[in-house]
């Protein structure tokens, strides 16, 4: 098992490495940095001063060095839009996109599970046909333009739910409906597919000769080893939600991280932006690691792989 981890924690550490090295040298490939920070109307000597400032007249080289080993401790420097430093920045708006993210993925679960094994339970029955039609219409669908519809429908229309804002909890339902819901078609299928394995196994069988009700052989004995898998699946539908929050995040006008994204691509704040790819691709690689570490546990057969 240690061998194992350590293995992972490798594969891990160099996929963070590569993430930073490809989301430093796009941002630089996009065009001159001096230019997109100054301004197209600034002059040559004020450009030239800015490149200077930001150290943007030194080797590529030499400059991811010194952000990638800034980066390390935390210090990505100072937004060049708001006046605060960049961690400021990100550790004010943080705590809301991952509220939103948990929200959205308690959410996912608490309609993906219990569909899936109601398909699974009455396979090839009207709820099963239903069950994956729901699935094929949350992949479908763009989550912007769900999101649109709710807005249209519960806040508009209806009036029960606050448009933007991020104030109080209500402001917090229609996002996450929106996030969760593109979440939760993968989430119902591989429960789906774990009880249809489980349900035809021999101490299922043995169970209900037993005499033991439906309910209990099917969540006690069957969702009981069904759901293995997707506790790790939904470790990384977290890091999906976080990193594709920025959509969700601009249609609410909730002030997150994903928000903040926006916010800085749309003002050459490359500060901020290097700073956002890179926590989110280590929160995401870090799911992903939590994922393979809980399957080993939970299946002692993937840790000899």
């Amino acid at each position: 098992m240690v061998r194992f981890i350590f293995h992972r924690l490798l594969v891990a550490l160099a996929v963070l490495f590569t993430v930073a090295v490809v989301s430093f040298s796009l941002l630089h490939l996009s065009g001159d940095l001096a230019i997109a920070i100054a301004g197209p109307d600034a002059s040559a000597e004020t450009v030239e001063q800015i490149r200077v400032q930001n150290g943007l007249d030194q080797p590529l080289l030499t400059q991811f060095s010194h952000w990638f080993w800034s980066a390390l401790h935390l210090d990505f420097g100072r937004s060049f839009y708001f006046e605060n430093t960049v961690m400021e920045l990100v550790g004010q708006r943080m705590p809301i996109t991952l509220q939103l993210g948990g929200v959205a993925l308690l959410l996912a679960l608490v309609v993906a599970i219990p569909l899936g094994v109601m398909a699974a339970v009455f396979r090839d029955s009207w709820i099963d046909r239903c069950a994956m039609f729901i699935s094929v219409l949350g992949q479908a669908i763009p989550n912007f333009w769900f999101a649109l519809v709710l807005i249209l429908i519960f806040a508009v229309g209806l009036k029960w739910l606050p448009v933007a804002g991020n104030s109080s909890w209500q402001h917090f339902v229609l996002p996450a409906v929106a996030l969760g819901y593109y979440a939760m078609p993968s989430l119902m299928r591989l429960t789906r597919s774990g009880m249809l394995d489980v349900l035809g196994a021999d101490y299922i069988r043995t169970a209900h000769a037993k005499g033991l009700s439906a309910f209990k052989v099917v969540v006690k004995h069957g969702l009981r080893n069904a759901i293995i898998p997707v506790v790790a699946l939904a470790t990384v539908e977290l890091g999906f939600m976080l990193g594709g929050s920025v959509v969700i995040e601009s249609v609410f006008s909730l002030q997150g991280l994903g928000q903040l994204a926006w916010d800085s691509i749309s003002r050459n704040d490359f500060p901020v932006v290097q700073a956002i790819v890179l926590i989110i691709a280590v929160f995401y690689i870090g799911l992903t690691f939590l994922a393979d570490v809980l399957n080993a546990v939970l299946d002692p057969r993937l840790r000899s792989k």
